[in-house]
């Protein structure tokens, strides 16, 4: 196992901590369920590539863009949520991660089934950030992210999600503006799953539709279950179990699936905490 190795699937796990940390956002915090994230994180991956690959824009102009786009589509996909709730809310995302691979996969912008390839690496100083490098600006970004989501939990915004996420009708009856923060949840969501979809397209130098289907929201709400839903360590804990284990159990790769569910199964019997949640196991070891 050599040192480039051990780099690059610690940079993987800072990539889906980030993807964990934006979906927990929306069903931890706001309490609004997403079965289709995988979206935003192919719309950020996809719009990164985009404008450096088609476009031959700098990776530092396509960065925000990417952001931006995909918190816009969050934003969209946040409009719906003011008209359903729960089961139709969950068979709404699960379409838009459908719809949004169908376009990935039939529209020939997009590359169709062949992806797009080539997508370069972020260069800074005129060095091109390679294995060591792209590892730690992906730390960076991992703990620029932490800080965000503290600070944003510290904030009155931490309350109005808690409120709708409890209960809306009582939220809205004592003045907390329901539209306004499930708007919130689904921008700051689609803005950082596209951060993270910036990030592995351009550590994976090629995308393809099948990269963002519908399994790989399942992995996402994996991880941030598993962790602990509603905590910051939580997510980040899923995210790097989740990304090492595949690693250590590729003999069993072709039912990495029926592993997943195996796993949401049993932490929905035993542990629906998470982890790390208030009564889960390693929350209990930890404080004991």
């Amino acid at each position: 196992m050599t040192l480039d190795y051990l780099l690059t699937l610690m940079t993987f796990c800072g990539i889906y901590s980030i993807l964990a940390l934006s979906l927990n956002i929306l069903i931890g915090y706001a309490g609004q369920v997403s079965l289709g994230h995988a979206a935003f994180f192919g719309i950020g991956a996809y719009a990164s590539a985009i404008f450096t690959v088609k476009l031959g824009l700098s990776y530092w102009i396509s960065l925000p863009l990417s952001i931006l786009i995909t918190a816009f589509f969050g934003f969209l996909l946040g409009l719906p949520s003011l008209r359903v709730k729960h089961d139709f809310l969950v068979l709404a995302t699960i379409g838009m991660n459908f719809v949004v691979v169908s376009l990935f996969n039939y529209i020939s912008f997009f590359g169709g089934p062949y992806g797009i390839v080539g997508i370069p690496r972020p260069s800074l100083f005129g060095h091109t950030l390679m294995t060591i490098g792209y590892f730690l600006y992906t730390l960076l970004w991992v703990i620029l992210v932490i800080f965000f989501v503290r600070y944003l939990t510290k904030k009155y915004v931490r309350y109005g999600f808690e409120a709708i996420k409890e209960d809306e009708w009582a939220a809205g009856s004592i003045g907390v503006s329901v539209p306004r923060f499930k708007i919130y949840a689904f921008t700051i969501a689609g803005a950082l799953a596209g951060l993270a979809g910036n990030l592995w397209a351009h550590q994976m130098g090629a995308i393809f539709p099948d990269n963002f289907s519908f399994p790989v929201s399942i992995s996402i709400l994996t991880m941030v279950v598993l962790g602990g839903i509603g905590t910051i360590i939580g997510p980040i804990v899923g995210a790097v179990l989740l990304t090492i284990l595949p690693e250590v159990l590729r003999f069993v790769q072709d039912y990495r699936m029926f592993i997943y569910g195996v796993i949401v199964v049993l932490l929905m019997l035993y542990q629906p905490s998470g982890l790390l949640g208030k009564k889960g196991i390693l929350r209990r070891l930890v404080t004991r």
